[in-house]
């Protein structure tokens, strides 16, 4: 079994190896190497190549949306988590849209953390659930600022793809939608795939970014 190769990055020791401690004692994981800013975790990505980066928000140098919007841009591989001490951080939404597979506050359970990783490792992406709502909370407030329209270019999803990113839109696992759609988990797997490919997305955070931001999905009432 291949580890998953883990780069932590935070501006902090103490937290830095309270993460390797928890990550070290899981056999498929190896923490590969550590930065205290976001400059310096850029660089250890281009050079380590970890599979997941755990990316503090709030580090001097560089923060964590920029470096997480670098080291996208540059074409890695990396998948990003970010970590912040707050339920909902006011730059994590950003972080979200420069390229971060999830996000999960910093005082959650351990095993929580480990699973992220997992997730994240094998191209899913994760949002800890307790700032789901808080989240969608940002979505309303931005649409009731400026309500998107429907651009043509979601003319390329199919009507079953559509269905299929309204359910993301609303946190439901693939085995749900599949559920929910009366279709098999597999079928489910390939519409997701097919939305990924024909909008260039990382993974599911960013459809549903999308499916928000062009007005196909919108908060439900009382979020």
């Amino acid at each position: 079994m291949t580890a998953i190769r883990v780069l932590l990055v935070d501006d902090q020791p103490m937290i830095r190896t309270g993460f390797r401690l928890i990550l070290e004692a899981e056999p498929d994981m190896i923490v590969v190497g550590e930065a205290g800013d976001g400059q310096t975790g850029v660089e250890d990505t281009r050079t380590l190549q970890p599979d997941v980066v755990l990316m503090d928000i709030r580090m001097p140098r560089l923060d964590g949306v920029e470096a997480t919007r670098l080291i996208v841009e540059s074409g890695s591989a990396s998948h990003i988590i970010i970590l912040t001490t707050f339920d909902l951080d006011e730059h994590v939404h950003d972080a979200l849209r420069a390229g971060a597979s999830g996000f999960l506050v910093k005082d959650g359970p351990a095993d929580s953390l480990v699973e992220a990783i997992r997730t994240v490792a094998r191209g899913d992406a994760v949002i800890s659930p307790r700032v789901t709502r808080r989240l969608l909370d940002r979505f309303s407030r931005l649409a009731d600022q400026s309500p998107p329209a429907v651009p043509p270019s979601l003319d390329a999803l199919t009507a079953r793809e559509l269905d299929v990113l309204r359910a993301l839109s609303r946190g439901l696992s693939n085995a749900e939608v599949a559920r929910e759609l009366h279709v098999t988990e597999a079928t489910v797997k390939t519409h997701v795939a097919h939305i990924l490919d024909k909008y260039q997305l990382r993974d599911r955070v960013q459809a549903v970014i999308l499916a928000y931001d062009t007005g196909l999905a919108r908060p439900a009432a009382g979020s």
